[in-house]
């Protein structure tokens, strides 16, 4: 005979052994778990798809990221027609910087600025975003609502909507507080062919301002560093200074601007050589012409590391036809992302995919692209 299993019996073992994250019920003379609503901490269940998930998704995400392409509330989101004349560029990008907070921005500003970015240096203009967040139990909720607004800020500041997003739950210990992936979707003409492949021989190197703040900004966050500054972060969206820039670009049917590249990881010396690489040229950079403030100086020497490979997240590197070099920097500096801006190299025949560096001793030497991480967790 098959055992009797009482239901009054399961839900007193229930009552005994729940855990102190529930509230009960009384149910058939016994008690029922029920889950609390859980406003200040992320728990397991907000990663449910349940009442836990769409309570925190109004609460903090409807409230800062609110439009009406977000608002259809179905599993995708249905975009608008693009223009017959223009092509579709998507990237897409994870973000999963320790810490979360640091002098000058935070993961969520990080984030947008970060795609946008992507979107707007291949000559696109950037529209729409999607966010997908991978969060860690015990997260207070102030602080993902603080990062959810910082997403919201940098969105408007672009001119961008965020359309689409996904929000998951891990175990306490398995997520370092927050994650978030971004993806961008922009438009751009077809004519306009903005590509690491299409550096030219004679094409002058422009790149928009001080290098390195970023990564000082995060090891001073980190309290790597033994002491504090005022220096802050440069994350900021770029599609407006690299759209002027564009415009000021534009000769006749010709574009002078031929390729563009926002140097994060790896910096500056990674990214020229990516672009060597891609456009079979060589590369030659001039020390005394590249803008880096003192205390990024300072903190290199002090750790050992060249401001070259140092992380960015508001810098851009344009490759301009030398016609029109005085014409996109004069745009570029009246622009506030841009105003220290500074042509530091130009491109040559010799050395194809190479960078080379003319340093203010007057010798020249190789720079090659980084090798293992110089800062992880910088982006």
């Amino acid at each position: 005979m098959q055992p009797i299993i009482c239901i009054h019996g399961i839900l007193s073992l229930l009552k005994q052994t729940m855990s102190d994250d529930h509230q009960t019920v009384d149910f058939l003379g016994a008690y029922c778990p029920l889950p609390l609503t859980h406003s200040e901490q992320i728990v397991i269940g907000h990663g449910s798809g349940g009442r836990l998930t769409h309570d925190l998704i109004q609460r903090v995400f409807a409230t800062h990221l609110n439009n009406p392409l977000l608002d259809q509330g179905d599993d995708g989101v249905v975009l608008p027609a693009i223009e017959p004349e223009s092509e579709i560029v998507v990237s897409t990008d994870s973000h999963v910087i320790s810490p979360i907070f640091f002098p000058g921005g935070d993961i969520g500003k990080l984030a947008v600025c970060g795609t946008v970015n992507d979107i707007a240096v291949m000559g696109a203009r950037p529209l729409y975003l999607t966010a997908g967040f991978i969060l860690e139990e015990g997260l207070q909720v102030e602080v993902l609502e603080y990062v959810v607004s910082s997403m919201a800020k940098a969105a408007e500041e672009a001119g961008v909507a965020i359309v689409a997003g996904d929000t998951k739950v891990v175990e306490r210990g398995k997520g370092d507080g927050i994650f978030i992936n971004t993806s961008g979707i922009g438009v751009r003409p077809r004519a306009l062919q903005i590509s690491g492949r299409n550096a030219r021989v004679g094409d002058q190197i422009i790149l928009s301002g001080p290098l390195g703040e970023h990564g000082v900004a995060v090891l001073q966050a980190r309290g790597d560093l033994g002491f504090l500054s005022d220096l802050q972060s440069d994350v900021a969206p770029l599609n407006h200074l690299i759209a002027e820039a564009l415009e000021a670009g534009v000769r006749g049917q010709e574009n002078a601007i031929h390729a563009m590249r926002d140097p994060t990881r790896g910096g500056l010396a990674t990214t020229l050589n990516e672009i060597a690489r891609q456009s079979n040229v060589g590369i030659i950079i001039y020390e005394a012409a590249i803008p880096i403030q003192e205390t990024v100086i300072s903190v290199c020497e002090m750790l050992g590391f060249d401001p070259l490979y140092m992380a960015n997240e508001g810098k851009c590197v344009f490759f301009v036809d030398p016609a029109s070099t005085d014409r996109v920097m004069k745009a570029i500096q009246a622009n506030k992302y841009g105003a220290q801006a500074a042509v530091i190299g130009q491109v040559v025949a010799e050395h194809p995919q190479k960078v080379l560096l003319k340093t203010t001793m007057g010798s020249t030497r190789l720079v090659d692209i980084l090798s293992g991480e110089l800062l992880p967790r910088i982006c």
